[in-house]
């Protein structure tokens, strides 16, 4: 894995060991970053399920002004401090080590807004996408900063939903195996109360 573009550009990165982490390909990064390339810029980014930390770094490397990294598993958490500690980035950003349910309660409580937000569990943790999609849609859309943009990528097979919560599939990209979901906040969805 390396950089595609930025002040880091083609600085290599390290993967943790086995195939509990799966690591976002270059070619599906550089296609993730030429969409979100007019956003970038000095934009706050929330990597959920951040593994290596290669999508938050190449945020960084590009240009955000801050990135938030959460991640649990202890091999991911190693590889993710090695590539900060061995990129030389000390500032712009902070690692939770909570769950992903758990770190969007400790920054919905230090009133975080983003701008961007990327999310990208184990794909067999299917369950994982429903779960946080609903609470970036439901309780914790606080997050979000206005016009924000939440991407999940996922296994080109598996169809998230169009709408969670005030969440709206905006567009769908399609690349080998995986996929790119992009969603928006509707601010003026009201939901079903029973």
């Amino acid at each position: 894995m390396r950089i595609i573009a930025g002040s880091l550009r083609s600085r290599t990165l390290e993967a943790p060991p086995g195939l509990a982490t799966r690591p976002t390909s270059d070619r599906l990064r550089e296609t993730l970053f030429n969409v979100l390339a007019p956003r970038i810029q000095g934009a706050a980014f929330l990597d959920l399920y951040a593994g290596s930390g290669a999508v938050g770094i190449e945020a960084l490397s590009r240009g955000a002004a801050r990135v938030e990294f959460v991640e649990q598993a202890p091999k991911a958490l190693e590889a993710l401090r090695t590539n900060l500690d061995k990129l030389g980035i000390s500032s712009g950003f902070h690692i939770d080590s909570s769950s992903v349910a758990a770190a969007l309660k400790h920054l919905g409580k230090r009133n975080e807004r983003f701008d961007l937000v990327f999310l990208d569990p184990p794909w067999d943790a299917t369950a994982q996408y429903v779960v946080t999609l609903g609470l970036l849609g439901g309780s914790a859309a606080g997050l979000l900063a206005p016009g924000a943009l939440v991407i999940a990528e996922h296994r080109r097979k598996v169809r998230l939903e169009d709408r969670y919560g005030a969440l709206q599939r905006t567009r769908l990209l399609e690349q080998g195996d995986a996929a790119l979901s992009f969603y928006a906040a509707d601010r003026f969805f009201v939901p079903d109360v029973d």
